[in-house]
């Protein structure tokens, strides 16, 4: 199995369902590394820990940590299980971005920025990183401005996880601006 089919399994099982293979996450997403490998083995993927190492280290986006004593993992951001990932409150950068596409916009300038089925919004402190994140999706890419400072000051929470990605709950329109 390469690496990036293994990221992509592994966002599906930390993030979303752990139950696919067998496990479960505590209250703070982590899973146990042991059980983790057994379940994925199980459903046909010939992995061991060295590989799961590789996986971790060499994601391009670093999605996964492990604990201090290596022995659980757990996907940094991106959760829609309802999981404390630990994050402490920051205050975020004057501007942040998002990346999505055309198909997208009506509803953004109706409503703003929502989380949708994550725990959180995933912002970008660069243009070119939300262009990568709306790259994966299909449609004209779109980038819009977050007056983040602002809206820290208005009393928003921002947060921002191991891999740099900045998180928040919403984004008003009021905040907004099309690049």
């Amino acid at each position: 199995m390469d690496i990036k089919k293994l990221s992509k399994f592994l966002s599906l099982i930390l993030r979303h369902k752990p139950d696919i293979v067998g496990i479960s996450l505590d209250e703070h997403g982590w899973a146990d590394v042991e059980a983790l490998l057994r379940g994925i083995q199980k459903s046909g993927r010939n992995i061991d820990a060295s590989f799961l190492e590789k996986v971790v280290a060499e994601n391009d986006k670093q999605r996964f940590s492990f604990s201090e004593d290596r022995k659980r993992i757990r996907a940094n951001q991106g959760h829609s299980l309802q999981v404390d990932v630990e994050l402490v409150p920051k205050k975020p950068p004057a501007v942040l971005y998002h990346g999505t596409v055309e198909r997208n916009r009506a509803s953004i300038e109706e409503k703003g920025l929502l989380r949708g089925t994550r725990l959180y919004v995933h912002l970008s402190e660069d243009v070119e990183t939300a262009m990568k994140v709306a790259a994966r999706r299909k449609g004209e890419r779109l980038i819009y401005q977050v007056d983040a400072g602002r809206m820290f000051r208005d009393g928003f929470m921002f947060y921002r996880s191991v891999n740099g990605v900045w998180l928040t709950k919403m984004v008003p329109t009021d905040y907004l601006r099309l690049r």
